[in-house]
């Protein structure tokens, strides 16, 4: 039986059969007294090899099951367990491509979270901030902090979208944080027939934290004694960085058509992500490089009912042997959003993989120059009772600040 336990932003395991040629049953977690067991046969990854094969580790974990076993004063053990947010597992850092990027249910309400080229894609300048939170009643929740700021520059025809966004990600049980900053460029070119062209880059610079002393190790364990020692003479504590930092790079494009006399708005893209695979490894000489993430994601609007519009999008992702398709469907109803999305894994990447992951529900409403959005994912796979993922967005409307023809001192609806 394969088990995997899986964050948004890591996919935490630990030893394979294939590695240690024994079925190793191991401690999941030990966190307030509540453990879970696993066993792991999953084939090891280049991503994860380089920590995982560590003799100690499997003789703490053996010694450990074997207590546990014959419940030779697992007790005390527990309870001196309780000090400790014990997570053996965070040691291999198995960073799965699909858990890499952060990705919100309320992209098409901000795309430039997905694509460079939307900045100043509504001809206007616009900021705002949104939040995300994973799985609130499980001990790994995921809150998700985003925040931005776009602006469009007119240029005779032509025209260039600015902008600049900060993204802060924090797992609460791990204290793992994810924090970049990234600035965008994109160049508008106008085309025949109403269409524009958008190539834009985008240049970030990212860091991420874990605090090794969080960790309990094999010299710290004493069976005999049923104790758990403060600090860990292990050069695997003492080699690893708690913060790492490195420079980002995305390249993405849009074709898009707005038709004035029938009110239809028609956009393509793609984009391409960390172009230069930076290495994430959290040791001087690791490497464990960010795979890179792809995009292409489609838009179309049409009128219906007098001041109504229907909104029809998707959106294909990949990021290693990992990807997923969105399809969605939204209903604007005057200055009201209604709208529903199919999260899919087209790729069901293990025999336990659901074909769709999640239902996710949004209402939006504008007022005045502000756009308020919510959104609420239905879990659909048996991972259980996650009380699901909810975001919330607000964003700030203005209108163009530097337009030279006065038809565009407008932003785009």
């Amino acid at each position: 039986m394969k088990v995997r336990f899986k964050s948004y932003t890591n996919t935490f395991c630990i030893l394979n059969k294939n590695d240690s040629n024994m079925s190793v049953r191991v401690i999941l977690r030990l966190l307030k007294s509540k453990y879970i067991l696993i066993e792991d046969t999953e084939r090891s990854s280049k991503l994860y090899r380089e920590l995982i094969c560590r003799l100690k580790f499997l003789f703490s974990i053996q010694i450990l099951l074997i207590s546990i076993v014959k419940f030779t004063r697992i007790d005390r053990i527990f309870m001196n367990f309780k000090k400790y947010y014990v997570i053996i597992i965070i040691t291999c850092f198995c960073f799965k491509a699909q858990a890499q990027d952060p990705i919100f249910s309320q992209y098409f309400m901000v795309p430039e979270t997905l694509n460079p080229a939307f900045s100043g894609f509504e001809q206007a300048t616009y900021f705002g901030v949104m939040h995300r939170t994973q799985w609130p009643y499980l001990d790994l929740q995921v809150d998700t902090n985003y925040a931005f700021f776009n602006t469009w520059l007119e240029n005779a025809k032509d025209g260039i979208g600015v902008g600049f966004s900060f993204l802060n990600q924090r797992e609460n049980s791990t204290s793992y944080n994810h924090f970049q900053f990234n600035g965008n460029f994109a160049y508008i070119v106008g085309l025949n027939n109403d269409w524009y062209f958008r190539p834009a880059i985008e240049v970030g610079y990212g860091m991420k934290s874990f605090n090794f002393r969080n960790l309990v190790l094999s010299d710290q364990i004493n069976i005999n004694a049923g104790t758990v020692n403060a600090t860990s003479a292990d050069p695997f504590a003492s080699n690893a960085n708690n913060n790492i930092g490195f420079i980002d790079f995305t390249a993405g494009f849009v074709f898009d058509k707005k038709n004035r006399a029938n009110g239809t708005d028609l956009w393509l893209g793609a984009a391409i992500k960390h172009l230069n695979q930076p290495n994430i490894s959290f040791f001087d000489n690791g490497n464990v490089p960010l795979d890179i993430f792809y995009t292409i994601h489609a838009n179309y609007k049409f009128p219906y009912y007098d001041y109504n519009d229907m909104i029809l999008s998707a959106n294909y992702m990949q990021q290693g042997a990992y990807n997923r398709l969105d399809l969605a469907a939204t209903a604007k109803l005057s200055k009201l959003f209604i709208g529903a999305m199919a999260v899919t894994n087209p790729a069901k990447n293990s025999g336990n993989s659901h074909l769709l992951t999640s239902v996710n529900a949004l209402v939006g409403l504008e007022f005045e120059r502000l756009r308020f959005g919510f959104s609420y994912d239905f879990n659909t796979s048996n991972i259980g009772r996650t009380d699901g993922i909810y975001e919330l967005s607000i964003t700030y409307l203005a209108d163009c600040l530097v337009c030279r023809s006065p038809t565009n001192n407008e932003r785009r609806k």
